[in-house]
């Protein structure tokens, strides 16, 4: 481990401090303020200054001794804190992350923004000094504290469980901090006499970001000698300290490692479902009399890969708390600029989704949250003149259903306008129809261009944003609903496979080929009779299944699959996904199969009707369907050979 690998450990750490500290500073009562969560958010900012004074990032070290200062006062309740002070704090955090974006890219912070933020904070600490003239006792008490602290002590850093390797890293480290007088090292720990200006505390706080806290002791080189009088005494203490970061180490329980690795893992559990599925084709040719005991070895197998499978790619899975944490920020900074109040409620953090599509859902759900604040509540005015509470409720929840996860924005704001809504559809030149149900006319909002906002705003009203959502959401094999009533809220709710990678699908035949369904969009399946077939526009037709009339899609022609249809044959697949809902003529059901998803853009091209593609057991390709695509395409004049209607 060399110093480059220290600054990335100190970057991540750093990163889920300031975290830390926004979340706390968002929840904590300025009228009563929690002392644990002053606490909290104090070695936070102590943690982060005494890491990037390791590195010699100075800016931000200064930001943060700044911090530390106030927050050390208001924690020993010295100093009153308000909502404007808070905000302060809140923007100093922004700035504490751009400074450390800034080091992190190996570029200098924006000095402006620096001298801007400190100015602030010593105001603060000014203001602070002023009411508190009377009591002039107290005053020089922190000179001292200070100047003690720049006082040279000598330290004794005792570091358990580091390797040898370890240790000369971790001795470098601590040269940085000071003089290294002393140093006695056995095969798994190291002692360290360092002459420095930091403070035992400080020291702990950079060690940290690598190493456990039980593996740390600072102590004053002075207080070691009485400590090593008894002879015994400490024999038993060397022999029972190795053992005692295990424990806390196990307690912990995670380790970080880089997605790249994650994602070659999957990648060979992939193959390894394909190499199985080659198997146990090729044990249903052999005669189950003969070969019994390999067939069972094989179902064995299966079985076994698919908990290997579901284990691999459980690692994948992140908590949708890493999604929700970063609104209330935006919930609190956005509702002040609006003047509006309102009370964000959280639930379902703890359900997973995989992290490629956590990451995508982010700028989606942003956009939704902001468009709830602007379009959906309303002022406080407002809604006192209608009888509502002042402060308005925004509800994100997210919660798993079988193969996928609900993911729901809701306010109680105005609703939605059904009479506005149709009347701005109008003079768009969209085809609409008076008698179109809430549900469709709800869905005109995701229109390209559609805003009723009757001004524009840096918030929202351009009428950019919504179709780009849809469009975000369908390409992560998701569908959107909108739920509302008029003067009671609306509920927007977006559907998501848990995962991208590995898919349960329907396989389905057409001709010599085979092509994969997506089994959470397959509704059911039949056999058509010629009274259930009706003829529509031109050559279209529909099908009447239980009084209900769905197009009827052929996939042998919107595909231009070569061969003729059997004559009296056929299949039809009732899908339905993102609202679409249609019958799909096909050949031959071979059956359900769990398919490695194989991204046919990157290797090939885009296909129309067709979102990935996949190996099977036989080694052929497999195309995988896009179920609401597929139903839009334009197909060839039709010759259904197969369909007497």
């Amino acid at each position: 481990m060399d110093m480059n690998d220290f600054s990335q450990i100190f970057f991540t750490e750093a990163e889920e401090l300031l975290a830390e500290m926004e979340q706390q500073l968002l929840q904590l009562d300025v009228a009563a303020p929690d002392q644990e969560q002053l606490n909290a958010i104090f070695r936070a900012a102590h943690s982060l200054k005494g890491g990037a004074a390791t590195f010699g990032f100075t800016a931000l070290q200064e930001t943060t001794h700044l911090l530390e200062n106030l927050l050390d006062q208001a924690r020993a309740g010295e100093r009153t804190l308000s909502r404007s002070i808070i905000n302060l704090f809140l923007e100093c955090k922004d700035i504490m992350q751009a400074q450390l974006e800034a080091y992190q890219s190996s570029q200098e912070p924006d000095e402006a923004r620096y001298r801007y933020i400190c100015e602030a904070l010593r105001e603060i600490a000014l203001e602070g000094q002023q009411p508190t003239t009377p009591a002039v006792t107290p005053a020089p008490a922190p000179a001292p504290a200070s100047t003690a602290q720049e006082t040279e002590t000598s330290l004794v850093v005792t570091l358990r469980n580091v390797g040898a390797r370890e240790q000369t890293t971790l001795r470098d480290e601590l040269t940085n901090m000071g003089e290294v007088t002393d140093v006695k090292a056995t095969t798994d720990s190291m002692t360290v006499t360092l002459r420095t200006t930091a403070s035992a505390d400080d020291i702990t706080a950079v060690l940290c970001f690598v190493l456990d806290s039980k593996q740390i002791d600072v102590r004053p080189a002075q207080a070691t000698p009485p400590v090593q009088t008894p002879v015994a005494v400490p024999e038993t203490a060397v022999k029972k300290a190795p053992p005692a970061p295990r424990p806390a180490s196990q307690e912990s329980g995670s380790i970080r490692v880089a997605v790249s690795k994650v994602d070659q893992i999957i990648n060979q559990v992939g193959e390894l479902i394909i190499t199985q599925a080659m198997l146990s084709q090729l044990s249903k040719t052999l005669d189950p009399a003969s070969y019994d005991l390999l067939s069972g070895c094989v179902a064995q197998m299966e079985r076994n890969t698919r908990e290997l499978q579901e284990s691999v790619m459980s690692i994948r899975m992140m908590p949708m708390d890493y999604v929700f944490s970063r609104f209330p920020r935006l919930v609190h900074d956005l509702g002040a600029r609006l003047n509006k109040e309102v009370e964000l409620t959280l639930k379902g953090g703890s359900a997973e989704l995989d992290k490629s599509l956590i990451e995508r859902i982010i700028d989606p759900l942003t956009h939704l949250v902001r468009n709830s604040l602007d379009h959906g509540i309303e002022e406080k005015e407002v809604r006192a003149a209608k009888g509502k509470p002042v402060t308005g409720n925004l509800t994100l929840s997210a919660e798993h259903h079988g193969g996928n996860i609900v993911i729901e924005v809701s306010d109680d704001g105005a609703g939605l306008n059904r009479e506005k809504i149709l009347a701005k559809a109008r003079s768009q030149g969209m085809t609409i129809s008076d008698t179109m149900s809430d549900d469709d006319v709800w869905m005109l909002i995701f229109a390209a261009g559609f805003s009723t906002a009757e001004s524009v705003t840096d918030v929202s009203g351009r009428g950019v944003g919504m179709d780009v959502v849809r469009r975000n959401i369908l390409a992560m094999g998701g569908h959107v609903d909108v739920l509302s009533t008029p003067g009671a809220g609306t509920t927007i709710r977006i559907i998501l496979p848990l995962t991208l990678a590995i898919l349960d699908g329907m396989l389905v035949k057409v001709g010599d080929e085979i092509y994969v369904l997506p089994l959470g969009a397959v509704m059911e399946s039949l056999r058509p009779t010629d009274d259930m077939l009706c003829r529509f526009v031109g050559e279209e037709r529909l099908l009447q299944v239980r009084g209900e009339y769905l197009p009827l899609v052929l996939l042998r022609q919107r595909l231009s699959v070569a061969g003729e249809a059997p004559a009296d044959d056929g299949i039809v697949v009732i899908v339905q996904s993102a609202g679409c809902r249609y019958a799909l003529w096909v050949d031959q059901l071979i059956g359900q199969q769990q398919v490695v998803v194989k991204n046919l853009e990157h290797n090939y091209r885009k296909v129309p009707g067709v979102s990935a593609a996949t190996i099977l057991g036989d080694g052929s390709v497999a195309l995988i369907l896009d179920v609401v695509e597929l139903s839009t395409l334009n197909a060839p004049q039709p010759q259904r050979e197969g369909v007497n209607a």
